[in-house]
């Protein structure tokens, strides 16, 4: 049984850092993709960052230069590290998981998500 838990939300002022962490189980998590996604109050849920199995990343325009997703293969932990947050990545922030390795695939499973508040 594939389990994903997010942990590290939180809240912080405008120009500052988090990093999130999802814990993985159930699953080879050296073959999967994997990713962060994130849904502010009253919008739709988008992509912020992937990570393939050949360890490649992937970002959204809006935070690439700020966030940096990496993993830790002998924790089975995926990161994502966020650096000058601003207001507007206020949001839940889920981790997701596929297990096309190339993240070509439709994601098929997530976590329960943790919030992220980012006050100016």
């Amino acid at each position: 049984q594939v389990q994903l838990v997010e942990s590290g939300g939180g809240s912080v002022q405008a120009g500052g850092s988090l990093r999130l962490s999802c814990a993985a189980s159930g699953y080879a998590y050296f073959e999967y993709c994997m990713g962060w996604f994130r849904q502010a109050p009253g919008k739709e849920r988008e992509g912020v960052a992937s990570l393939d199995s050949d360890l490649t990343t992937t970002y959204a325009n809006s935070v690439k230069g700020r966030f940096t997703i990496s993993s830790d293969r002998a924790k089975r932990t995926l990161y994502l590290q966020m650096d000058s947050l601003k207001p507007e990545d206020t949001a839940i922030y889920y981790c997701a998981a596929v297990g096309d390795g190339t993240c070509r695939m439709k994601y098929s499973y997530w976590g329960e998500g943790t919030p992220v508040t980012v006050s100016s």
